[in-house]
């Protein structure tokens, strides 16, 4: 495993994350896929094995149950300054509110089973407080000990700058990392959001760099129970697969030339890029041992090139 260090932070972190997404029980109205303990359990273990030590969560991810699970996993496996453990607030009463943010910190560290989080995280971006409210108020998590650093996720680039700018005035603490959405199929934060947090050095650690599996088959569709039920990634891929089927088959292509996985290339193809730590969602251990391998693999400028050039803009997703 390779590890790097978030940004202008002393977090280093493994440069594959755990996306925990896929923990916790079943919730009415959330994902059909999520992974009971025991199977939570197994995947966190396969990772640690492997060296991984970045693991992401949210508060509200399977009711809370995926930060209980994680948390769990951990204590059972791991010694607590050997990992770190990023969570998010947003997706909750009063958003990026003073009061929601003291409130949701609490509520994550009694889930997680720790005093602290390394990584605490802004799901999105809020309308409807003030930045230097919700700045202010994640700063003093950092000055109390609570969280150790801060990050972003997926926003519009003006609204980005506009947070790190309103810390920078006054002395609190910036983010970072950015989690945003980014793979072949979908490249619309190269235009402002990436150059800016190149600009400001901040990581790059982005989810669904697979395009929820779409680019790790030949196949755009499968018959497994989150590709029948995952009606977000549906809604983000599908609407361009007459497009973006062509960028699926040139990694195919560049697999082959390689002797190895689609996973790999894509992943690779994120290493190309600058990006830090890509997001692995997985309900299987062994796609974690998949994924590794992108690491060994150097992708040619010719051949980063062969594989960005079908691609069309595409309409904004995620930040919205």
């Amino acid at each position: 495993m390779e590890y790097t260090k978030l940004g202008n932070s002393s977090l280093e972190v493994s440069r594959l994350c755990v996306g925990c997404m896929s923990f916790g029980e079943h919730k009415p109205n959330q994902h059909a896929w999520t992974l009971d303990f025991e199977e939570s359990e197994v995947l966190v273990k396969r990772a640690l094995d492997l060296g991984i030590n970045f693991f992401d969560t949210a508060n509200v991810y399977a009711g809370g149950t995926s930060e209980e699970f994680l948390g769990r996993a951990i204590k059972n496996n791991a010694s607590r300054d050997k990992v770190i453990l990023a969570t998010k607030v947003f997706n909750n009463e009063g958003h990026l509110s003073k009061e929601a943010i003291n409130r949701e910190i609490e509520g994550s560290l009694k889930r997680l089973g720790t005093d602290y989080v390394d990584l605490y995280i802004i799901h999105r971006f809020d309308y409807g407080t003030p930045i230097e409210e919700s700045m202010e108020a994640l700063d003093s998590l950092v000055k109390a000990g609570k969280v150790r650093a801060l990050g972003a996720s997926a926003m519009y680039g003006y609204q980005f700058y506009n947070m790190q700018l309103a810390a920078e005035k006054n002395g609190w603490a910036k983010f970072v990392s950015m989690q945003n959405h980014y793979n072949l199929l979908y490249r619309e934060d190269e235009r402002e959001l990436i150059p800016i947090c190149r600009q400001m050095n901040v990581s790059l650690a982005p989810y669904s760099p697979l395009a929820a599996g779409r680019l790790a088959r030949a196949e755009w569709k499968t018959d497994s129970l989150r590709s029948q039920t995952d009606k977000v990634a549906v809604s983000k891929y599908d609407g361009t697969e007459e497009t973006d089927y062509a960028i699926v088959k040139r990694v195919a292509e560049l697999a082959e030339k390689h002797g190895t996985t689609m996973t790999r290339i894509a992943i690779a193809w994120q290493y190309a890029k600058g990006v830090a730590s890509p997001i692995i969602g997985a309900t299987k251990a062994e796609y974690f041992d998949d994924a590794v391998g992108a690491l060994d693999i150097k992708l040619g400028g010719e051949e980063v090139a062969y594989l960005e050039e079908p691609y069309v803009p595409h309409k904004i997703v995620g930040a919205i």
